[in-house]
Protein backbone atom coordinates (compact mmCIF):
# COMPACT_ATOMS: atom_id res chain seq x y z
CA UNK A 1 0.00 0.00 0.00
CA UNK A 2 1.32 3.40 -1.07
CA UNK A 3 2.26 6.03 1.81
CA UNK A 4 -0.31 8.25 2.95
CA UNK A 5 0.08 11.89 1.48
CA UNK A 6 0.03 14.74 4.28
CA UNK A 7 -2.07 17.49 2.78
CA UNK A 8 -0.45 20.52 2.24
CA UNK A 9 -1.00 24.14 0.86
CA UNK A 10 0.65 25.54 -1.95
CA UNK A 11 3.14 27.56 -0.20
CA UNK A 12 4.30 25.05 1.74
CA UNK A 13 4.84 22.76 -1.15
CA UNK A 14 6.83 25.33 -2.88
CA UNK A 15 9.14 25.81 0.21
CA UNK A 16 8.98 21.57 0.37
CA UNK A 17 10.22 21.41 -3.37
CA UNK A 18 12.91 24.56 -2.94
CA UNK A 19 14.66 22.27 -0.68
CA UNK A 20 15.23 19.50 -3.32
CA UNK A 21 16.41 22.18 -5.57
CA UNK A 22 13.64 23.41 -7.72
CA UNK A 23 13.49 27.49 -8.48
CA UNK A 24 10.42 29.36 -9.45
CA UNK A 25 10.95 30.46 -12.74
CA UNK A 26 7.42 32.48 -12.90
CA UNK A 27 4.18 33.08 -12.16
CA UNK A 28 1.02 33.65 -13.65
CA UNK A 29 -2.12 34.66 -11.53
CA UNK A 30 -2.39 31.97 -8.69
CA UNK A 31 -0.41 29.52 -10.51
CA UNK A 32 4.22 29.51 -9.73
CA UNK A 33 5.79 27.39 -11.89
CA UNK A 34 8.93 25.76 -10.80
CA UNK A 35 12.20 24.58 -12.74
CA UNK A 36 15.08 22.63 -12.52
CA UNK A 37 17.99 22.70 -14.59
CA UNK A 38 18.17 19.41 -16.80
CA UNK A 39 15.00 18.25 -15.63
CA UNK A 40 11.93 17.71 -18.06
CA UNK A 41 8.75 18.80 -16.33
CA UNK A 42 8.61 21.60 -15.15
CA UNK A 43 5.52 22.21 -11.83
CA UNK A 44 2.49 24.29 -11.90
CA UNK A 45 1.99 24.73 -8.57
CA UNK A 46 -1.62 26.60 -7.68
CA UNK A 47 -1.30 28.55 -4.67
CA UNK A 48 -4.75 27.61 -3.17
CA UNK A 49 -5.27 26.82 0.65
CA UNK A 50 -4.86 23.28 0.06
CA UNK A 51 -3.76 21.10 -2.21
CA UNK A 52 -5.66 17.78 -3.36
CA UNK A 53 -4.52 14.40 -3.01
CA UNK A 54 -4.18 13.35 -6.49
CA UNK A 55 -2.47 17.10 -7.74
CA UNK A 56 0.03 16.87 -5.03
CA UNK A 57 0.81 13.12 -6.11
CA UNK A 58 1.41 14.18 -9.25
CA UNK A 59 3.69 16.79 -8.68
CA UNK A 60 5.69 14.79 -6.38
CA UNK A 61 6.10 11.96 -9.20
CA UNK A 62 7.45 15.26 -11.30
CA UNK A 63 9.63 15.91 -9.25
CA UNK A 64 10.63 12.57 -8.97
CA UNK A 65 10.63 12.03 -5.32
CA UNK A 66 8.64 9.13 -3.50
CA UNK A 67 5.57 10.67 -0.91
CA UNK A 68 7.48 9.53 1.63
CA UNK A 69 10.75 11.59 0.78
CA UNK A 70 8.02 14.78 -0.11
CA UNK A 71 6.62 13.69 4.04
CA UNK A 72 9.83 14.17 5.18
CA UNK A 73 11.26 17.47 3.90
Amino acid sequence: MAPAIRLCSGSEAIRKFKRVGWTTSRQKGSHVMMTKPDYQYTLSIPQHNELGPGLLRKLIRQAGLSVEEFNNL
